[in-house]
């Protein structure tokens, strides 16, 4: 079968590989959309953290396909032991055993992929594929969120105006804060977040005094601008990869004096899963706006040219696979 393949970092190719064989406990799924983002770039271009990734791999930790029985499915990324103090406390992302589907192990840009069953959640009939293409990315935005616990009538702000800001302006909305404001970089993003629910769509540094800040920039500009707005008491979540080899020089007195709570969010839990596919299956979460540029997996160069740099409002690329 066709693959998408990273032999090493730098190298980024269609391949013909073996098709997977099931595991114990596993099913083979033929993926119908996958889903690009910046961490993609990151592992073809060999950034990400060595701890977390394994070369050579086929691409892919965002998909939607179906499953033996013809059901639409997404699954879960992180493939957890299930027995780890972490697991049993239910903090999957936290495994002792760290095992991630286009990380560690061969993503969705293929023909088909072996996943264990027990991960897979099934997609309501009737929710177009290109809604739940996004359920990997919304699920660490869930849980970010989920984590920072917004109060009704919170005033929130996302920095960042990419996938991952703005999903998390959609999701906010769960909470039913009183407003969502979104900062950005580019104009060009302002029909998205309005998509997204925003109630401003700020191009300039953000007013002060925001009960929440989601940084999901990844930059230290947008680092330092999460902490100035967020107010005395309030919390800041960081989403944001700024890059191994950055630093950020952090104030920790005016950090202590504004009695600030920064968590960091990584990844997704199961129970993250279950609660953005069900805000998927109930017509809750509709993200299907988001996906603005759709390439067949032949035209993978296209895509990733498309994901680097961007042209116009810009939101999830996917990869659309044949479907026998």
């Amino acid at each position: 079968m066709r693959a998408l393949r990273i032999p090493a970092p730098g190298t980024l190719h269609l391949a013909e590989v073996p098709e997977p064989v099931a595991g114990p406990g596993e099913e083979i799924y033929r993926p119908h959309l996958v889903g690009l983002c910046g961490t993609d770039l990151d592992l073809i271009d060999g950034l990400v953290d060595p701890a977390f990734v394994r070369y050579p791999l086929t691409l892919g930790h965002e998909w939607v396909g179906r499953d033996s029985a013809g059901r639409t499915v997404v699954t879960e990324g992180l493939i957890p032991c299930g027995s780890c103090v972490r697991c049993e406390e239910g903090r999957e992302n936290l495994c002792a055993t760290y095992a991630e589907l286009g990380f560690t192990r061969d993503g969705a840009a293929a023909a088909t992929l072996a996943v264990p069953r027990h991960l897979a959640h099934e997609i309501a009939a009737g929710v177009d594929p290109t809604a739940a293409v996004i359920a990997e990315p919304a699920s660490v935005v869930y849980r970010a969120l989920e984590r920072a616990i917004p109060t009704p009538g919170a005033r929130i702000l996302i920095i960042g105006d990419g996938t991952i800001g703005l999903l998390a302006a959609a999701l906010a909305r769960v909470w039913e804060p009183e407003r969502v404001d979104l900062r950005g970089l580019r104009t060009e993003q302002a029909t998205l977040a309005e998509h997204a629910g925003v109630d401003r769509f700020l191009t300039r540094r953000a007013a002060k005094g925001y009960d929440l800040v989601v940084e999901a920039s990844g930059s230290p500009a947008g680092v330092a601008a999460a902490l100035a707005a967020t107010r005395r008491g309030g919390t800041l979540a960081l989403l944001g990869y700024l890059g191994r080899d950055v630093r950020f020089p952090l104030d920790v007195d005016a950090l202590i004096n504004a009695d600030l709570t920064v968590l960091g969010s990584f990844a997704s839990t199961s129970a993250s899963w279950r609660s953005v596919v069900e805000l998927i299956n109930a017509g809750t979460l509709d993200a299907g706006w988001l996906v603005t540029h759709r390439f067949a997996l032949t035209d993978y160069v296209a895509a990733v040219d498309a994901l680097r740099h961007p042209h116009g409002a810009r939101g999830k690329i996917v990869l659309e696979l044949p479907q026998n």
